[in-house]
């Protein structure tokens, strides 16, 4: 089982207010098509951030105060129509897609997701279906509300449904030393540890664009968690914008582009 993520600034403009690059959408779409069609047996679990959807409403709303459920009701609505969006666009072409939003069964407590219905993902990986999570509003105990991000909900599923892989592919080509987009400087960090983050971690410089979440340190942060309650697991960390590199890393199970996070194992990757 792999648990692949559409990172929102990949399928997103984060600069600009709830923008699709539904070309980007689309090719992605194909190249996961085309990597079920070659390996049947891939069990498959999509999420995908809300870019310059629902993050944008959140920060204009005033989300996350107290009593401000019309900020709730709104960002939530904006992470739904990214979500049909992507979820039509996969259905165009041919991958059976059923969305599950996590704000549905999601019960959080101080940030954190506790708690998310599992029956309805088992049912749909039994039948062949494709569920499709995304970064999403939620009810939260101590907060009243709060956001669960791709990630968190991928961390929280992980421990019940044991991927060999997670695949995150956002806009850039891994983990970098500063923003690649705007730091010429920037180089690509090819591995990742618990043992070697602490270091990396003074390295990080934040996101591009928009992002309520914490950006791509929060993201590695997490995968390590992750890989602390499931050591077998290997993340990916890559770019999306390049074409044929989801599909590659789809159907490789030796894939090592981009950037990999792991327990520490060696793991004989590809030469570069």
């Amino acid at each position: 089982m792999i648990f692949l993520k559409l990172g929102g600034s990949a399928i997103t403009d984060k600069t600009r207010e709830a923008t699709a690059r539904v070309e980007v959408i689309q090719r992605l779409a194909r190249e996961v098509a085309r990597a079920r069609a070659q390996r049947p047996a891939l069990q498959l679990l999509i999420g995908h951030g809300s870019g310059s959807f629902g993050h944008f409403t959140a920060r204009q709303s005033g989300f996350g105060a107290r009593g401000n459920w019309r900020a709730y009701a709104e960002t939530g609505a904006a992470a739904a129509r990214l979500a049909r969006l992507v979820a039509d666009t996969f259905l165009a072409h041919g991958v059976p897609i059923v969305t599950l939003p996590p704000s549905a069964s999601a019960r959080c407590r101080e940030g954190k997701l506790i708690e998310l219905a599992l029956a309805p993902i088992h049912t749909a990986l039994a039948h062949g279906l494709v569920p499709l999570v995304h970064g999403d509003v939620a009810f939260d105990e101590t907060r009243e509300m709060t956001i669960v991000s791709t990630e968190m909900v991928f961390a929280y599923l992980a421990r019940h449904l044991q991927p060999t892989r997670i695949i995150l592919a956002g806009i850039v080509d891994g983990v970098f030393t500063a923003d690649p987009l705007t730091d010429a400087s920037a180089r690509l960090i090819h591995e990742i540890t618990s043992h070697t983050f602490p270091h990396i971690a003074a390295q990080l410089r934040g996101a591009y664009g928009v992002d309520v979440t914490g950006g791509m340190l929060a993201k590695v942060q997490i995968m390590l968690q992750v890989i602390e309650r499931v050591p077998h697991l290997r993340v990916h960390i890559i770019s999306a914008m390049h074409a044929g590199i989801l599909e590659r890393a789809l159907l490789n199970d030796d894939f090592a582009e981009g950037t990999v996070i792991h327990s520490g194992a060696e793991l004989n990757p590809a030469p570069r």
